[in-house]
């Protein structure tokens, strides 16, 4: 499976590129997960959040694979558990097209993007700093493919295996 994931914001604390290419380290060769940054616009006390949105779709769109699936992070989509998010993955590795995961800045995606994925997915109820969304999305990758091959990693229910 090709999967691009493509978030605003550059430089994230160490402790974050460590988790994030431990669990990478962790996924077997055949999921080449590829992460790229785009710079997020300069906020200002005197500006427009939906201005500065439309320009970090601008480079999201620009850092997109070709053919791409585009799921986007947002509070308002799906709301899977594990085992959904796993059932999830094993369709987009079905589906044969790479995948790309939009991750939004301070506020969030554009609505063209929105509106324009293939499908949105939220990874908590709970508000989650930045940082820790890259983190969380690598872990349950990783736990996806951990359900999905059988290994002992994820001990909660795993659908009757």
């Amino acid at each position: 499976m090709r999967l691009r994931i493509v978030a605003v914001g550059t430089k994230m604390p160490a402790w974050v590129d460590a988790a994030i290419a431990d669990y990478q380290r962790r996924l077997p060769p055949e999921w080449r997960v590829e992460w790229r940054e785009v710079r997020a616009e300069a906020r200002g006390a005197s500006g427009d959040a939906a201005g500065w949105m439309q320009r970090e779709a601008l480079r999201l769109r620009a850092a997109l694979p070709t053919g791409a699936r585009l799921v986007a992070l947002d509070e308002r989509g799906a709301d899977d558990d594990s085992i959904a998010f796993a059932q999830r993955v094993r369709n987009w590795q079905r589906d044969a097209r790479p995948v790309a995961i939009v991750i939004g800045g301070p506020d969030g995606l554009d609505r063209s993007l929105l509106a324009g994925a293939d499908e949105k997915l939220r990874l908590s109820s709970l508000t989650l700093p930045h940082a820790l969304v890259r983190v969380v999305l690598a872990e349950q990758l990783f736990r996806a493919w951990s359900i999905d091959s059988g290994h002992p990693y994820h001990r909660g229910d795993a659908g009757g295996r």
